[in-house]
């Protein structure tokens, strides 16, 4: 049981409306599109042009936009896929880092309106999903390869001297295109800043004051779900494969369990998860891409009620089971997610340690009566519950025939109303982390801060290698030392793990205590240079 008892800090800037941020927070369900002119090759977006030579640097600016030509663009297609997959908004790449504008501008050459295919197409786009309710964001990207060259900068990221905030020049083309973007493409609701933000995200709230800054104002973890929730609104973006832009060859996609269950886990800590597509160089969506997003569509039709309009519950789960609660009703559902698939016309029971029946709690299944069971006249599909000393004992079917193998895969969500809290969480820490020179160990301090209702916490580390990742990326595992007792509340512990001079670290505290397992926030520390800057 993952507890949601502490917040990862991680800067979140004033400007945003809290009205307009609790409104994202309840769309719950968002989804990206990375789309460029490199596209037509199936190469990473963007990110070829670091470090190449000179040759194909000119080749990239001068030949591809010569060759986009995405005559199967349908901007309908897209929306009605992602209203049948259950998306409330959408996030589209205007401008990534190679500079080249997705839309028409008075800025620069380097555009769509330049090629073949000539037209708006980021108006277009935006326009189809308002149409189908949608509300419509955008990507724009600070850093921008097209301008370094022509001013003969090298190319590069992440570092001071190829920042807006450094180069006048580039500021004032990045503002000019930001009001291109929010006064010539009809209301824009948000916009996400992929680079440096500083000035960028002010003159946006100045050009549109309602519109909101994700990426450069609030959290947005990159290919992972943090372990532990941030405080507010965030959202984690993801990619179906491996690539953001689509990519035609040596691509390997995430099952549409895997995304399902990554949407109930964000969900359950309190974030939104944006879902990122890769258009074809035509302008299709990929069939790999359309058939998960038709599948993630079948869940939500069923199970939507538990993802949007969500909060999270005092504890984000139990093992695989996993909780959401509605803002407003106080509903709580049940995700019962895992690698053991529940059978069509099985029974199955639970017991919940985090919660407690009232005299007015009522269960119910998802999309099923409870009440009649096809081709099983005699079966009993009721689900029912019992408060015991040790918990809330739940029992349930599933009798859904969602495929005709009955063979469903996807997690089955369980509805409780009128229920409580049975515990009180405990709160732990992550301290400090400092490197020891002379033993070459990471000492990480970790701590509870309150014991809840909690006895014998133990509290150990889990850590990951980030050397050379990108600022928001994370690998998939972590690896674990301690625990250690303890102690009173408050009370600083020391846990030391094996770490390589030279790399950094993301750590973060972990307690067991049982059936309960907590997290505190993350902290990055490098050899011999450590850095209070929670990851």
């Amino acid at each position: 049981m993952t507890l949601s008892n502490s917040v990862v800090a991680q800067a979140q800037v004033d400007g945003n409306d809290p009205e307009r941020l609790e409104w994202l927070r309840d769309l719950g369900f968002g989804l990206f599109i990375h789309w460029s002119v490199d596209t037509q090759l199936g190469m990473d977006i963007s990110h070829s042009l670091v470090g190449a030579s000179d040759d194909y640097v000119q080749r990239y600016f001068d030949v591809l936009p010569g060759r986009f030509a995405p005559r199967r663009f349908d901007p309908t297609e897209w929306a009605e896929l992602a209203r049948t997959a259950g998306i409330r908004y959408v996030v589209f790449t205007s401008k990534h880092h190679n500079g080249f504008c997705m839309f028409h501008t008075a800025t620069t050459e380097y555009q769509v309106a330049n090629t073949p295919f000539e037209r708006n197409i980021t108006r277009e786009m935006l326009d189809a999903f308002r149409d189908h309710g949608i509300a419509p964001g955008l990507y724009f990207s600070p850093d921008d390869f097209h301008w370094l060259w022509e001013n003969k900068i090298p190319i590069q990221r992440n570092t001071p001297e190829v920042a807006p905030a450094n180069n006048p020049g580039l500021m004032e083309l990045a503002k000019a295109q930001v009001t291109e973007l929010l006064t010539d493409h009809g209301q824009v609701d948000m916009i996400f800043f992929d680079g440096p933000p500083e000035g960028l995200r002010e003159h946006a709230w100045e050009v549109s004051p309602g519109v909101l800054v994700t990426r450069g104002a609030i959290p947005t973890p990159e290919q992972y779900v943090p372990g532990l929730p941030y405080e507010g609104a965030w959202e984690s973006n993801l990619t179906m494969g491996t690539q953001w832009t689509y990519k035609p060859t040596n691509e390997s996609y995430k099952s549409g369990r895997q995304i399902i269950e990554t949407l109930i886990e964000t969900r359950a800590k309190g974030g939104n998860l944006l879902l990122n597509i890769g258009p074809r160089h035509d302008g299709a969506i990929p069939i790999e891409q359309e058939q998960l997003l038709q599948e993630i569509g079948l869940w939500m039709f069923v199970n939507s009620e538990s993802i949007y309009d969500s909060r999270p519950w005092v504890i984000t789960n139990e093992g695989p089971l996993w909780f959401t609660r509605n803002k407003d009703s106080g509903d709580l559902y049940v995700h019962v997610t895992g690698a053991d698939r529940w059978r069509w016309g099985t029974r199955r029971d639970f017991v919940l340690a985090s919660v407690r029946a009232t005299e007015e709690t009522k269960i119910t299944v998802l999309g099923q009566n409870g009440a009649v069971m096809e081709y099983r006249p005699g079966a009993d599909p009721r689900p029912s519950f019992e408060q015991r000393d040790d918990g809330l004992h739940l029992s349930a079917m599933n009798t859904h025939r969602l495929y005709n193998d009955k063979a469903w895969p996807n997690p089955v969500v369980i509805k409780l109303t009128h229920v409580e809290p049975a515990l009180v969480p405990p709160r732990i820490e992550t301290v400090d982390a400092a490197w020891v020179a002379a033993d070459g160990e990471v000492e990480v301090g970790v701590a509870a801060t309150e014991l809840g209702s909690v006895e014998g916490l133990r509290i150990g580390v889990e850590y990951q290698d980030i050397t050379g990742l990108d600022t928001l990326e994370r690998p998939d595992d972590w690896d674990q030392v301690g625990p250690v007792p303890a102690g009173e509340p408050g009370a600083r512990a020391g846990v030391r793990l094996p770490a390589a001079a030279g790399h950094t670290y993301a750590v973060r505290a972990v307690a067991d205590a049982g059936l309960l397992t907590l997290r505190g926030g993350e902290i990055k520390v490098t050899a011999e240079r450590p850095v209070d800057n929670p990851g």
